[in-house]
């Protein structure tokens, strides 16, 4: 008979408990599926034939769906600089459409014979423009992106910030960033539902049931505290929160070290822009939210910052990174301006994708608004990322970074450039 504290009588309660979890999907599943079909919508993945009315495509699921295209009809394409794409392209080489990321895409480019490409990318000669663009214009074959049919998505940018830091907890050092707790259970339902690929559910084991995982609120409360889980400690807790939703950072300490740390995980819960938690208590106008903005108001309402920042229950948790640049979802290192946080579900880390949209005007930095026609390669994600044309494009450190990121909220147009060596993309994807 297995003790009851046993590993192996653990591990038992452990799978109960997922079990309960996964029945439980199963069933809202198939509760969505029964009411979008009962009211005509369908979940079939074939491209809708007639115009949507108003209004229909919010209510359906997002589904991305590409049609070919030709260089040049990719805004900038003549005059983009190609070579500086080389570098954050053979980053991800290594795990180009690898594991289930990017669903059917993921899995094409998994299954296609893509050494030859990389090989002929790593022979390029450094900074050789005209090589570059034969490459890609060789190699790679663009589809013009759209979300049923819609071309215009957002995106938004982010940045790696700076922050003054103790290796222990003093004053005014009180705020700790942690690193992942051991009790946190990470689910990939991808593995158990191939239409699920990219999702995850996070939670922990209490008394033997499948419990979410505590929130920011409970976590900034001590919910973890005595568990030796700092990797250090922080004098701003307006900072510390822009640090989580940029994923990525450097702390700097008294003595002048620079310890870079880096998204390591996150507790589960959905990431609420506490812009939109503002505006809808009229303290801002839509138009007037980005990240400097929502600090201003959080240091001048220091008696309510707290409540605001816990409408957003996400938390994430961090690690050391050993690198020179902060590290995406992918496992590469990012590029500035040229990587860029997409959403798993529908993009493969390692793709290249040809962007167009506008850099918003940063008048402290003197930097006026200008178009922005790039190449970029799939290499992160983030928990407010949803959906095939949707971005955040990391812009690196320092104040211009910062003053740009936080106002970057635009119109995104998206192109893939899809390898030739990966034949046509799966037809599913195919408009």
């Amino acid at each position: 008979m297995t003790p009851t504290g046993s590993p192996e009588r653990r591990e038992l309660r452990l799978w109960r408990a997922l079990a309960l979890v996964f029945a439980a999907v199963a069933l809202a599943l198939a509760l969505v599926a029964g009411w979008a079909l009962s009211r005509g919508f369908g979940i079939d993945p074939l491209p809708v034939a007639a115009p949507l009315p108003a209004g229909a495509r919010e209510a359906l699921p997002p589904r991305l769906e590409l049609a070919p295209a030709g260089f040049e009809e990719l805004p900038g394409w003549r005059a983009a600089r190609l070579a500086e794409a080389i570098p954050p392209f053979l980053a991800t080489c290594a795990t180009l459409g690898a594991g289930r990321s990017g669903d059917e895409l993921g899995a094409a480019l998994a299954s296609a014979p893509l050494g030859p490409l990389c090989a002929a990318a790593r022979a390029l000669p450094p900074g050789d423009e005209a090589a570059a663009r034969a490459f890609f214009e060789r190699e790679l074959v663009p589809y013009s992106a759209t979300n049923r049919g819609a071309a215009e998505g957002l995106l938004t940018g982010y940045y790696e910030p700076e922050l003054a830091a103790s290796r222990r907890r003093r004053a005014p050092y009180l705020h700790p960033l942690y690193r992942v707790p051991a009790d946190r259970v990470l689910v990939d339902l991808g593995e158990f539902k191939r239409d699920l690929a990219g999702r995850r559910i996070t939670g922990r084991i209490e008394r033997g049931a499948f419990r979410p995982y505590f929130d920011r609120r409970e976590i900034v409360g001590g919910a973890l505290a005595g568990r030796g889980l700092e990797l250090a400690w922080v004098d701003d807790p307006v900072a510390l929160f822009f640090l989580q939703i940029q994923g990525s950072g450097r702390l700097r300490f008294a003595d002048g070290t620079l310890l870079r740390v880096g998204y390591a995980g996150q507790n589960g819960h959905d990431y609420t822009a506490i812009g939109k938690v503002l505006v809808e208590r009229g303290e801002l106008a839509l138009e007037e939210v980005s990240l400097q903005s929502i600090r201003a108001w959080l240091r001048a309402h220091p008696a309510e910052a707290d409540r605001v920042l816990d409408a957003n229950r996400s938390y994430v948790f961090f690690r050391v990174l050993p690198g020179r640049a902060p590290e995406g979802a992918s496992g590469a290192e990012l590029t500035a301006g040229r990587s860029l946080a997409v959403d798993p579900a529908f993009w493969p880390y390692g793709l290249p994708l040809w962007l167009s949209t506008e850099l918003p005007a940063a008048p402290e930095v003197g930097r006026p608004a200008a178009p922005l026609t790039t190449l970029v390669v799939a290499q992160d994600t983030g928990g407010a990322i949803r959906g095939p044309i949707r971005g955040d494009l990391f812009l690196g450190p320092g104040a211009a970074a910062e003053a740009i990121a936080g106002r970057m909220r635009q119109p995104l147009t998206l192109w893939a450039l899809w390898p030739r060596a990966a034949g046509a993309p799966p037809p599913s994807a195919l408009q």
